[in-house]
């Protein structure tokens, strides 16, 4: 069983926060990007593979999401619980990685956990609004710390950029549909807590890339 809250985490993972103002992104847009998985294919350029997998209620789900590490480091991937909740004018989006026996480690990737990750976006007036992002990752691995920070800053300011020409994007893919807003448009398979456990980072495999200098890695700024 589970429930719907991280467990105790290892304290060397430190917490990483992080904010950004998006002018001209009212608050709402910047929520459908960060929910719309079909849109994420367009913008992340660090992705390799992500889908939704089911649902568990009207504002909670469980998806996948694989992404690309420098080389010559591994990539990595999540399996994570979602759930989400507007606030008035703001929004916040939190999760954590989960097991579910559909969807094991894959020897292609490095299965990473998220002890708890959280959006908050902020509305600052009707056309502009500030995220906050809280993270808490262990990658799996003694994975150099510069990596994740840089990483985490740069996909920030994708997320911003993204949420600029989300409009025009949607206007031309299924303009109407957003599951994330109207609940009865999601066609997801129904999943049960009772198939799901959470996943303890001990439980995986744990690789050293540690001397893995930053001079060696390959990383694309070109979008950051």
């Amino acid at each position: 069983g589970l429930s719907l809250a991280p467990s105790t985490h290892r304290p060397s993972i430190l917490p990483l926060q992080l904010r950004i103002t998006c002018k001209d992104v009212p608050a709402t847009t910047l929520y459908d990007v960060l929910h719309d998985t079909q849109y994420r294919k367009k913008w992340d350029s660090n992705v390799i593979e992500t889908y939704d997998i089911g649902r568990l209620t009207a504002n909670a789900d469980v998806g996948y999401y694989a992404w690309k590490c420098p080389s010559p480091l591994k990539n990595r991937d999540f399996v994570t619980l979602r759930s989400w909740l507007p606030l008035g004018n703001d929004y916040m989006i939190i999760n954590y990685s989960v097991k579910h026996p559909k969807y094991p480690p894959r020897k292609d990737f490095v299965r990473a956990v998220s002890l708890q990750t959280g959006y908050l976006v902020k509305a600052n007036g009707p056309l502009a609004c500030t995220l906050y992002y809280l993270t808490q990752v262990d990658p799996r691995g003694e994975h150099p710390a510069w990596h994740m920070s840089r990483g985490n800053a740069a996909a920030m300011k994708k997320i911003y950029k993204a949420g600029l020409k989300y409009q025009e994007w949607k206007q031309k893919h299924e303009p109407g549909f957003k599951p994330w807003v109207y609940p009865e448009q999601n066609t997801l398979p129904s999943i049960s807590l009772a198939e799901l456990s959470l996943q303890h980072a001990e439980s995986l495999e744990n690789i050293d890339e540690s001397g893995l200098a930053e001079d060696r890695m390959h990383i694309s700024d070109d979008e950051a």
